[in-house]
């Protein structure tokens, strides 16, 4: 029987105290196994780029190298080429926000936005507010920085206004540097925030005097229930990020940042100490592709490969799941939570089901403390065709019922209430 090996580090007491804050990515740490070819996977939210039609991208691709070298393989401008951000101008058009070219900033995705700003506003200490559960790669980009990170619970309609009021209450005025939201299909709880709370939300903001930051990968990608407007239509104080990853292809890493013109420029400096510029070819790739492709057709078509395979999952976790099961309904996006009795460890889980064949990301890993969540999971509806979707469903109920018989158990002889069942 082998022993663990110990991992010595001569550098131990030499790192940052603030590293010592930032937990892996339970997503990326997975990608090792969802790697695997008997690997049914929900871990990763993976766009399906096989759906991007891959002449269209080569040609995007040669036309900026024989068109457009002088530009495409030299260093550019920070805030990012001009062309790109008439053609983000126009997008953010279609969503009801009317911004001109200087208003953006692009990005290497929008994380580095996320990393941007929170070099930008955070000291030690700084109280931000974010949902709960909130996207990993912003817990990952703030907690760099050691803020104080207070999560506010949802519900079908997103997040809980009223326990955001009562915590804004607690902090008073400027007591919080800003509010971090996934108002559309929220990573990675799935849920949309209703048009009654954003009006909300944003008078709160104005009363406290509080930045809100409006991260949307997910806007375009909705395939049930009606338009709901952006956070930043509605004001022009707020902080908005967008991505092509998941209009166009991830492995570009282009997002953009629309903020008020003193943001910007602070954002701007810590953006030239961290990459000087952005890749000019990636830029003019993505404006070849959007200037010379039906894009909103292939996005279309997108978005029908998601629908059906969100309607896959919901149909398997219908048959599958366990009644004492909890699960929200996306309206578009990538993502389903899911909720367990409270006894039940998801974290506890993983290593059986990954010998099921079957891959999730266990919902402790969405919240700061590394401690709630841990009755939960989320399930990426994105990646997988529909037929292995029912299969991977069918094998991870397989794993979650075992760790239940004990709990009916209990309910049975009468030791615990049963709950309830939405």
């Amino acid at each position: 029987m082998g022993t663990a090996r110990v991992v010595f580090d001569r550098w131990d007491g030499r790192y940052a105290e603030r590293m010592a804050n930032v937990r892996s990515s339970a997503v990326r740490d997975l990608f090792a196994a969802a790697s695997r070819p008997d690997i049914i996977s929900f871990s990763g939210g993976m766009p399906a780029v096989d759906h991007v039609p891959a002449e269209a991208a080569a040609m995007a691709a040669h036309d900026a190298i024989m068109h457009e070298r002088e530009c495409a393989l030299q260093y550019g401008s920070s805030e990012g080429r001009p062309e790109i951000r008439s053609i983000i101008t126009e997008l953010m058009a279609e969503n009801g926000i009317r911004l001109s070219p200087d208003d953006i900033v692009v990005t290497a995705g929008a994380q580095q936005a996320l990393d941007l700003l929170a070099k930008t506003f955070l000291d030690p200490g700084d109280v931000i507010i974010t949902e709960g559960p909130t996207y990993v790669g912003a817990l990952q980009a703030f907690s760099a920085y050691e803020p104080d990170i207070r999560c506010i619970p949802m519900d079908d309609d997103g997040m809980r206004i009223d326990q955001l009021e009562a915590e804004l209450r607690k902090l008073g005025p400027r007591g919080a540097k800003f509010i971090y939201t996934i108002p559309n299909f929220q990573n990675p709880a799935g849920v949309t925030l209703s048009a009654e709370r954003r009006r909300r939300l944003l008078e709160l903001a104005r009363e406290y005097d509080i930045l809100v930051i409006e991260d949307d990968p997910y806007g375009r990608l909705r395939f049930e229930g009606g338009h709901v407007k952006p956070l930043r239509a509605l004001d022009d104080e707020v902080i908005y990020l967008g991505t092509f990853s998941k209009i166009f292809a991830p492995g570009l890493r282009l997002g953009w940042m629309v903020a008020p013109k003193p943001i910007r420029a602070k954002v701007l400096l810590a953006k030239q100490a961290a990459d000087l510029c952005g890749s000019a070819f990636a830029q003019v790739t993505a404006e070849r592709y959007f200037m010379g492709t039906r894009w909103r057709r292939v996005l279309q078509g997108l978005s029908r490969t998601y629908a059906e395979r969100r309607d896959a999952m919901l149909e398997a976790l219908d048959e599958h799941f366990p009644a004492e099961a909890r699960w929200t309904h996306p309206e578009g996006g990538f993502f389903v939570w899911v909720e367990f009795p409270s006894f039940l460890d998801t974290g506890q889980l993983l290593a059986e089901a990954v010998e099921h064949g079957v891959t999730f990301v266990p919902g402790d890993g969405f919240f700061p403390d590394g401690r709630s969540g841990r009755n939960c999971m989320r399930l990426a509806f994105c990646y997988a065709q529909p037929e292995s979707i029912s299969e991977g469903i069918r094998r991870l109920a397989e794993v979650i019922e075992d760790r239940l018989e004990l709990y009916r158990a209990f309910i049975a002889a009468g030791a615990i209430p049963a709950p309830e069942v939405a």
